[in-house]
């Protein structure tokens, strides 16, 4: 049984008996539906419109094996046609139908919230050539669109759902559960097949009365939903609502980090618009209305995330518990939900506010760590930026930040190395013609190898940093403590040589001769420094022109980048400047107190700021096409290399028997031909075009000279 009553999917050896197919005015089939009541029908209101006034809706998996028929209408308003936008995005296309007399209550099933990325589903419906209906498999790709809609990409060419398909219900594979309504199939110009559902989220934003048909918990949690307060409505950071858009539609960036503090009221507020506008269920045409009046870039894709949780005082376990029954792991209850999510390879783009104020943040952690690495997005929000915030950059950021550069690191010097190595051996043997030419591409591939290369200095030299100044805080606490020791000791011996005057001029005889000893060794020491410090100051001036030319340049960037924003930053104090840029470099996963540290760590590399990672998608993008050239190049110029070969051996052969021909004569213009085609064979590197031309020009004169072909 589904999850609140009727017959889940089940067995696709069965035919459902929640599957409805339904007929227009003419008897043809119009589409399908689903049986969500005794009296109830849910279908695509293109559908209805196929259909006119008249519809039948007929019952292909009765118990009985009958195929009941029964009239049908449009329930009241329960009709919401398909509308299209400006830039043609759908929208709508839902329809509730009334039956003249009800069906059993068993045949039934609920809709089921469920989020299903990369999962396999399938759909029952009617297309013209099976009357009687069939299967149809389909892969979840993904949420497209404003209304919320999901495309579907069918297992098999043959299996794009056709007309006859609109209104089917969509199940999950794995579940068995009913978790959407198909819409349409597209075959566009480039042959890419696809369908398109409607899941139960955005059935019940549509049609609000069956909400009571539709189980499983929402995407959002209570704690998260928009409050009452009118006046925290009107509150947006716009900047911040900007960066949290970006996220929610796939910037591309797997793991957001942001502080929003309890106190922050503007954020807050922007925080749950984002959370709302995100929701498909909760993303009304009031919210859409209202968000178009704030500014552009500030409204995230419905369906932005699938699961938005607030982790204040929640155990680890009961947030994967709610995120193994959000994505359908409830089978085997009795495995851990860790260890379910971690088998199941399913990922998700989770939302989780409060991360630091979590029941145990360390379990937490371990928990978010296991989901990063099984591709999920993760937007992550703290209350402060204490231990907890720094612990989460470093694990779900800059570390695996620092394996991927690794792993890019390896994949370039293997490029710039093996792969540029067999390139030029080839080239080495025969001329490229036809082939594409790849130093610029090896040029690029050699700076971003360089540009990742500084990058890991760079953290090294952070870290060293980091280290330095903890053992010169311990050094200089220790250095404090023995002027301490020393004062106390000092006092006590003045006290006992008050009385003895002949010990006490003893005494000053030998520190004058201690200290002149000691004022001889730092006059040694500064003279060494002195002279030392020549080549370090040339170096400073010479790392300081580099400083401030590389400064000069981001600044001019930067003025050009940001020039339309002056007037509006102008207006904020410096105060709020501030504040915004620490909460910006926040949300990035920096934390601007520990830079500016390490700016002024000593032996930091002039002109290196930290924060400021290469870009590597930009440079795995690089690596793939490089690669991907140089492997196609490598295969070009083994071509050429084997028709050199083979051209060699015809020659070879063409020769012998021109002379078993001649029977000891001499023949000095095949001869000239022949020594021609050779050297060009041997010459390296080999032009495989003009060696074929030669080649051809001396067989075709043995030929004529009645040598044969031997071909």
């Amino acid at each position: 049984m589904a999850a609140g009553g009727g017959d889940p999917a089940a067995s696709p050896m069965k035919t459902p008996s929640w599957a409805v197919r339904i007929r227009g005015a003419d008897g043809e089939i119009a589409g399908a539906g689903i049986l969500l009541t005794p009296d109830q029908v849910l279908t695509c209101a293109h559908v209805v419109d196929r259909a006119a006034d008249r519809l039948t809706a007929e019952f292909v998996g009765a118990a009985d094996h009958s195929v009941p028929a029964v009239r049908a209408r449009v329930d009241g308003t329960a009709y919401v046609p398909e509308t299209r936008d400006a830039d043609g995005d759908p929208s709508g296309d839902v329809a509730l139908l009334r039956l003249e007399r009800p069906r059993p209550a068993e045949e039934t099933v609920r809709l089921h919230r469920l989020s299903a990325p990369g999962r396999e589903v399938r759909m029952y419906g009617f297309p013209y050539a099976h009357n009687g209906g069939i299967w149809f498999r389909s892969t979840v790709v993904g949420g497209c669109g404003r209304d919320g809609q999901v495309q579907l990409s069918p297992v098999n060419p043959g299996e794009l759902a056709s007309p006859g398909c609109s209104g089917a219900g969509v199940a999950d594979s794995r579940t068995g559960e009913v978790i959407g309504m198909v819409l349409s199939g597209q075959l566009d110009q480039h042959g890419n097949r696809f369908s398109f559902m409607s899941p139960a989220e955005t059935i019940a934003r549509h049609l609000p009365r069956l909400k009571p048909r539709i189980v499983g918990p929402t995407a959002v949690d209570e704690r998260l939903l928009p409050t009452a307060d009118g006046a925290s409505q009107d509150l947006l950071d716009e900047p911040f609502a900007q960066r949290l858009a970006a996220w929610l539609r796939d910037d591309g960036s797997q793991v957001k980090i942001s502080v929003v503090e309890r106190g922050d009221a503007a954020r807050a507020a922007t925080l749950r618009r984002a959370i709302t506008l995100a929701d498909r269920e909760l993303r009304t045409a009031v919210s859409i209305d209202r968000a178009s009046l704030d500014p552009p870039g500030t409204v995230p894709s419905a369906g932005g995330h699938d699961l938005a949780v607030d982790a204040s005082g929640l155990t680890a376990a009961e947030i994967a518990e709610r995120i193994a029954e959000r994505i359908g792991l409830w089978q085997h209850p009795e495995h851990p939900p860790l260890d379910r999510i971690r088998a199941s390879k399913t990922s998700l783009n989770l939302v989780v506010v409060g991360v630091d104020e979590a029941a145990d943040p360390p379990d937490l952690l371990d928990l978010l760590d296991v989901l990063r690495a099984g591709g999920s997005r993760l937007l992550l929000v703290f209350r402060t930026a204490g231990d907890c915030h720094r612990r989460a950059r470093e694990r779900l950021l800059a570390r695996p930040a620092r394996e991927r550069r690794a792993r890019l690191v390896e994949r370039l010097r293997d490029i710039t190395g093996p792969l540029a190595e067999d390139l030029h051996e080839r080239l080495a043997a025969v001329v490229p013609s036809g082939v594409r030419p790849l130093d610029s591409e090896l040029v690029a591939a050699h700076a971003a190898l360089a540009a990742l290369l500084r990058a890991d200095e760079d953290d090294r030299e952070r870290v060293d940093g980091r280290d330095g100044d903890r053992h010169h805080g311990r050094d200089r606490d220790r250095d404090r403590d023995g002027d301490r020791d020393r004062d106390r000791e000092g006092d006590r011996d003045r006290d006992r040589d008050r009385d003895k005057d002949w010990r006490y001029d003893q005494d000053q005889d030998w520190h004058h001769g201690h200290d002149h000893s000691h004022g001889h060794d730092r006059d040694q020491d500064r003279r060494h420094d002195r002279n030392g410090g020549l080549h370090q100051d040339r170096r400073q001036v010479h790392d300081r022109d580099q400083d401030r030319r590389q400064v000069h340049d981001r600044d001019q960037d930067r003025r050009q980048a940001h020039g339309r924003d002056q007037d509006r930053w102008q207006a904020r104090g410096p105060v709020q400047d501030r504040q915004h840029d620490r909460d910006r470099d926040r949300d990035r996963g920096h934390d601007p107190v520990e830079d500016r540290k390490q700016a002024r760590a000593p032996g930091r590399a002039p002109g290196r700021a930290p924060g400021h990672a290469p870009d590597l998608d930009r440079y795995e993008l690089l690596a793939d096409r490089v690669a991907g050239r140089l492997r196609a190049g490598v295969a070009e110029l083994d071509r050429l290399r084997d028709r050199r070969d083979e051209l060699a051996g015809r020659l070879r052969g063409y020769h012998v028997l021109h002379q078993h021909s001649l029977e000891g004569e001499e023949d000095p213009a095949v001869d000239d031909l022949y020594l021609r085609a050779h050297a060009l064979l041997r010459t390296r590197p080999c032009d495989v075009r003009a060696a074929e031309a030669a080649v051809d020009a001396y067989t075709r004169r043995v030929e004529e000279h009645g040598g044969g072909d031997t071909r």
